[in-house]
C-alpha cells in the first residue's frame, strides 16, 4: 500500500540505457569509417589490386631467379673445366667427379621414370558412391605430395631427382604455398613434373608402398586428381645449378 505522498506524485521517469547505447553505436561508427578512410588515403581497399602486384612482383622474381640460375651455371661449367685442365691429375679428376655426382652438380643420366601430379578440376564432384563431396583443399595437390613422390623415389635408388626445370640437392625444399609451388626461388604452377634416374622397376616399386602415395590416390579414384608415371629408356637430368652454401645452417659442436 502507498500513501498519499506517493499517489501523488506521479510515476517515476525511469533511466533508458538504450538512447545511451544507440548513441555510443553511432559514435563507433564514425571512428570506424575515420580510420577506413585515414588508412585509405583515397584509394579503394576493397579491391585485389595489392595481391596482384604482389603476384606480379613474386613472378618477376622468379623469371630474374631463373636467368641468375643460368648465368651461374655457365660461369660454374668455366669454373670445372679450368679445374680439370689445371690438375692433370686422373685421380684427382676421379675424386672431383665423384664428389659433383653426391652434389647433385653434374648431369646424371639412364633409366628413369616421371611422376606427374595435377589438380582435380574446380567443379569436380565425387566419384564413388558413399564418399563424401569434396572441400576446395581435397581437389589441390598438396606439399605432402610432392613430398612422398620425391621421398619415394630417393627410397627407391633415384641417382638424380629433378622437380619440374630443376635438379634437387640435399638443401633443397619442395614447399608449396596454396596451389603453387616454391623451389629454390622459382614459382611454379601444377601440372607438377617429378623426374627421377635410377631402377624404373625399383623406383616403381617404392612409389606402390608408400603409404603416403597410396593415401594420394585414394583421393585420384574419389576426385579425380591427376597422376601419371611415364618410364623412360634413356632420360638426362641437368645439374644442379644454383648456390650450394648453406645460408641457415650452424656446426654443431
Amino acid at each position: 500500500m502507498s500513501n498519499s505522498a506517493d499517489s501523488t506524485s506521479g510515476p517515476v521517469r525511469r533511466f533508458r540505457p538504450v538512447r545511451l547505447l544507440t548513441g555510443g553505436v553511432f559514435a563507433l561508427a564514425g571512428l570506424i569509417f575515420w580510420m577506413s578512410f585515414n588508412t585509405a588515403q583515397g584509394t579503394d581497399i576493397r579491391t585485389d589490386d595489392s595481391m596482384l602486384r604482389l603476384s606480379d612482383l613474386i613472378q618477376e622474381r622468379s623469371r630474374k631467379n631463373g636467368d641468375l640460375e643460368d648465368s651461374a651455371a655457365a660461369a660454374r661449367a668455366q669454373v670445372d673445366a679450368l679445374a680439370r685442365r689445371d690438375t692433370g691429375d686422373t685421380a684427382q679428376d676421379r675424386k672431383l667427379t665423384g664428389l659433383e655426382d653426391a652434389a647433385g652438380t653434374r648431369k646424371a643420366s639412364g633409366t628413369g621414370l616421371t611422376v606427374t601430379l595435377t589438380d582435380a578440376p574446380p567443379n569436380a564432384m565425387a566419384k564413388i558412391p558413399g564418399v563424401p563431396q569434396p572441400q576446395p583443399n581435397d581437389l589441390v595437390i598438396h606439399q605432402q605430395d610432392l613430398q612422398a613422390v620425391v621421398n619415394a623415389l630417393w627410397k627407391g635408388g633415384a641417382k638424380g631427382i629433378q622437380v619440374m626445370d630443376q635438379r634437387l640437392i640435399s638443401t633443397s625444399a619442395v614447399r608449396c604455398v596454396g596451389n603453387t609451388l616454391i623451389l629454390q626461388g622459382r614459382v611454379y604452377s601444377p601440372p607438377y613434373k617429378v623426374t627421377a634416374v635410377g631402377d624404373r622397376g625399383a623406383l616403381r616399386k617404392a612409389l606402390d608402398a608408400s603409404p603416403a602415395i597410396q593415401n594420394y590416390l585414394q583421393y585420384v579414384n574419389a576426385y579425380g586428381l591427376g597422376w601419371k608415371v611415364d618410364q623412360h629408356d634413356a632420360v638426362t637430368l641437368p645439374g644442379y645449378s644454383g648456390t650450394v652454401d648453406l645460408h641457415y645452417a650452424k656446426p654443431m659442436g
